[in-house]
């Protein structure tokens, strides 16, 4: 039975959690434990110094969830505490080609977590736990990851979007990098409680023109694309590719020879002395209202010259 089990708890509120994870060493488990300073789950809602913090707002929840959207937005209450505490542990499930369940370092919306060990000093032990003791972990268990985001800025004119020019590093990013794309579809959904089909928007359809898995030599230039994805709704669709460093064994960044925003992508695979996997994402997002996106992930494996 044990095995298979999947569990995600977000963090620990009693001390349940810690019993079920010495008790059970086998289970395989997702938690941030110790203070909630320390927690991924933060990433839903926490507003980020420097971004635009608009889709996790009071006034954004009025306008596309509690307002006018039906009898379960109207039901949807104020922020007491905070907004959305618990749902990373919901959006994971979400089929939206990005997360997958049996790797949660490979990140998602839901997050991204590695299997290690913790250090007690690594758990916030002395911040907020709702009165529950901190314990040492004692085995390897899905935690805090961290991934490095540089956020694109819209631009007025020529490419819609450049690179940022402030780079964050927080455990938190592996859920806010992804933000303003789930609260989309959480608005998105709501509308789906009132509006018929072709009233409402839905997200699109994003395929790939080759496998998800390829192999290349050092130095060989390879072309990604996301050639013959679709809208169910016939929206222009708008295409970003690129390589998530922390995902794989090859962690420097790679970028496009050219421009990312394209469907056909072309990279260079960078001079190996062993064989690397890199992970690269393409990101299919509609011009409908909300805009909706969906993901392929390609796992690039990289051979050295022989």
């Amino acid at each position: 039975m044990t095995a298979k089990l999947r569990v995600y708890t977000i963090s620990d509120q009693d001390d349940a959690g810690a019993w079920i994870r010495k008790t059970f060493p086998d289970i395989f488990y997702i938690v941030s434990p110790g203070g909630y300073g320390a927690a991924t789950w933060g990433g839903v809602n926490n507003p980020v110094d420097g971004l635009d913090n608009t889709s996790v707002s009071n006034a954004w929840l009025a306008q596309h969830i509690q307002q006018g959207h039906g009898p379960l937005g109207a039901a949807y209450p104020d922020v007491a505490y905070s907004m959305e505490g618990d749902t990373p542990a919901f959006l994971g499930l979400i089929p939206n080609g990005l997360s997958e369940p049996e790797h949660p370092d490979w990140g998602g919306w839901g997050g991204r977590y590695e299997l290690y060990t913790p250090a007690l000093e690594a758990l916030d032990p002395k911040g907020f736990n709702g009165g529950v003791p901190i314990e040492t972990e004692t085995r390897p268990i899905w935690t805090n990851a961290v991934d490095t985001v540089t956020p694109r800025e819209p631009a007025a004119h020529g490419r819609p979007f450049q690179s940022g020019k402030r780079a964050y590093k927080d455990y938190r990013a592996t859920i806010w990098r992804w933000r303003d794309a789930f609260q989309n579809d959480f608005a998105a959904r709501i509308t789906w409680t009132t509006l018929p089909f072709s009233k409402a928007n839905h997200p699109p359809i994003a395929r790939l023109d080759h496998d998800d898995r390829l192999t290349v030599t050092a130095g060989q230039t390879f072309v990604l694309s996301a050639k013959g994805s679709s809208d169910p709704d016939g929206d222009s669709l708008s295409f970003h590719w690129f390589h998530y460093p922390e995902v794989g064994s090859w962690k420097t960044p790679i970028s496009s020879e050219g421009a990312d925003n394209i469907y056909r992508v072309a990279f260079r695979a960078p001079g190996v002395a062993k064989t690397e996997t890199v992970h690269f994402v393409v990101a299919v997002s509609d011009k409908g209202a909300p805009q909706l996106t969906r993901y392929r992930r390609v796992i690039v494996t990289i051979v050295p010259r022989s």
